[in-house]
């Protein structure tokens, strides 16, 4: 474990030699995951009908009759949020497919909405097109509708089903897995062939990345709070990890010196349940709720799953969106003015010092620091210090850095700054520093 004082010096240099990777590092696919900090999930379907948040898989189809359902009003309205793409419930453990499958009777083409001519996926993925958004698909292995889910067939459909929905609907960023698995309409559970489903996948999205308890890719965060660690690795030892895995806390920290790159990912809803209940109308969480879970998780170095659940006429809701908005505005009014000065700092790794030198005091109370993740996650405490009436002094003491963190700290008054990483396993690379005057 090394101890590192390391200074920051912004000018413009050349690299004066490329460090190399420590330990697991991500893929290029995982980075550019990691730049989207912030998508929506979509929960949707008969449950929004039902006022169910599980449906039981006997609710009619004719019950999915969304009269004013619009696509592109969910994209606008994430789009101006500041999302990069949506994650839609293609099919949830009712069974009922937002899409006209050929595996299964329980879907869209037997509902009422468009007179069985419509298709969810389809207007979504034009959506996403159209106003520059990602798109992503959840579908559940557990179905409580289909006859022969808890038989070693189910399988084979499920595949065909996820064939479906990874060749038909364009490029996908996401496809998204839990380990939810109960009894279907025979009264049997099924034993999934995840490695089957995951080949699938790649097969026909090689560039999407895989969520689950297991990764491959992506790991939960062990919560449905959107708070990662506040030590969060974006490593962890995948072999120990499998579908339905019952260590939330492991999941929510990872391993300092994990071998597989999984970082975690914080989904949360901005209502209290999954699924539009009417009588949680005035129950959407306000822009500081919302504020507070951007620090901890895109703050930590994780990606933000916020799900925004379609009411029964199929739109976002109004309540859901004016709360989006303001939690863009505020997030706005937080990070519009970085006190550093303008240009990109020193990259000299042959050497431990960078300097911060600002052209004049700032005050400040919030500071964001990345490492540069394609040479792995290295620092696991550091400490700013800033240089106060000629002396030194501690102002952030804080463990683990990765793709992104986030630290506040009493107000403070200085033009140098220094950070001292009291821990980390290679010489730090650090590739941004910020500076903030937030409103707390």
């Amino acid at each position: 474990m090394k101890k590192t004082f390391l200074f920051l010096l912004f000018a413009n240099v050349l690299f004066a030699q490329t460090p190399k990777p420590y330990g697991a590092i991500p893929s290029a696919d995982q980075l550019k995951w990691h730049q989207l900090e912030y998508y929506a999930f979509i929960h949707f379907g008969p449950n929004a009908f039902t006022d169910k948040e599980w449906g039981d898989g006997t609710e009619k189809e004719e019950i999915f009759n969304p009269t004013q359902l619009d696509c592109r009003q969910w994209a606008r309205i994430c789009k101006a949020a500041g999302m990069k793409g949506i994650i839609i419930t293609a099919k949830h453990h009712d069974g009922f497919a937002l899409y006209p499958s050929k595996y299964s009777t329980h879907t869209v083409r037997e509902s009422k909405w468009k007179n069985g001519k419509g298709d969810v996926l389809k207007e979504l993925s034009a959506a996403c097109k159209e106003f520059g958004l990602k798109m992503g698909i959840y579908i559940s292995p557990w179905d409580r509708n289909h006859p022969a889910y808890g038989t070693p067939e189910y399988n084979q459909v499920y595949v065909n089903m996820l064939k479906e929905v990874t060749t038909q609907y364009g490029d996908l960023f996401e496809v998204w897995f839990d380990g939810a698995n109960g009894e279907g309409p025979n009264g049997k559970k099924q034993v999934y062939d995840f490695p089957l489903f995951n080949k699938t996948v790649k097969a026909n999205q090689p560039h999407a990345l895989i969520f689950s308890d297991a990764g491959p890719d992506i790991r939960w965060v062990g919560n449905e709070n959107g708070f990662a660690g506040e030590t969060c690795w974006a490593t962890i030892n995948g072999n120990q990890l499998f579908p339905a895995y019952n260590k939330p806390e492991h999941l929510n920290v990872g391993d300092e010196h994990g071998t597989h790159w999984i970082p975690a990912e914080c989904d949360v809803s901005i209502r209290p349940g999954w699924f539009y209940h009417k009588n949680e109308d005035n129950k959407v969480k306000t822009d500081k709720d919302l504020m507070n879970i951007w620090n901890k998780s895109v703050g930590r170095g994780s990606n933000l799953l916020l799900n925004i659940p379609v009411d029964n006429r199929g739109l976002i809701h109004e309540n859901d969106e004016k709360a989006l908005m303001n939690f863009k505005n505020l997030r706005n009014e937080y990070f519009k003015n970085n006190l550093m000065p303008a240009g990109s700092f020193t990259k000299d790794f042959s050497k431990d010092t960078y300097n911060i030198v600002l052209a004049k005091p700032q005050t400040f109370n919030c500071f964001v620091v990345q490492e540069d993740i394609r040479y792995g996650q290295r620092v696991k405490k550091f400490t700013l210090q800033a240089k106060v009436n000629g002396e030194w002094k501690n102002v952030i003491s804080a463990s683990t850095i990765g793709s992104k963190r986030i630290v506040y700290c009493q107000k403070t008054t200085a033009k140098e700054l220094r950070i001292f990483f009291d821990e980390s396993f290679a010489k730090p690379v650090i590739s941004k520093v910020e500076l903030y005057n937030t409103p707390e």
